[in-house]
């Protein structure tokens, strides 16, 4: 069973920059669609960034549109989400998840598929963003 553990997270100001890493173990994830998701306090986790299997395909919510970029490295079983711009509202734990699909993995089923069926989930890393 793939175990995901996310890194990076830290408080920044805003403006600032921040590059979140999320390695795999235990099982590799080239086949697998990865993501991000943020859970704010007092919010609900929601989708931030995802990338499909090959690597060509991503997506963002609008929020993340033009300031944040995932990409991924499968020789490391590694993805990121580099962050730039940060802005308060940015404020929140950052969760890496992992689906896997037949027929190939794409970021669209992290959104489609409810969360609690998606295949692999880490515990999160803090990001603050505050002057």
């Amino acid at each position: 069973q793939v175990q995901l553990v996310e890194s990076g997270g830290r408080s920044v100001q805003p403006g600032g920059s921040l590059r979140l890493s999320c390695a795999a173990s235990g099982s590799t994830v080239s086949s697998a669609a990865l993501g991000w998701f943020r859970q704010a306090p007092g919010k609900d986790r929601v989708f931030a960034a995802g990338i499909s299997w090959s690597g060509i395909s991503t997506g963002y919510s609008d929020s993340a549109k033009g300031r944040f970029t995932i990409s991924r490295d499968n020789a490391k079983n590694t993805v990121y989400l580099q962050m730039n711009n940060l802005k308060p509202e940015d404020t929140a734990v950052y969760y890496c998840a992992a689906v896997w699909s037949v027929g190939g993995s794409s970021w669209t089923d992290l959104v489609h598929r409810s969360q609690d069926a998606l295949d692999a989930w880490g515990l999160g890393t803090l990001v603050t963003v505050s002057s």
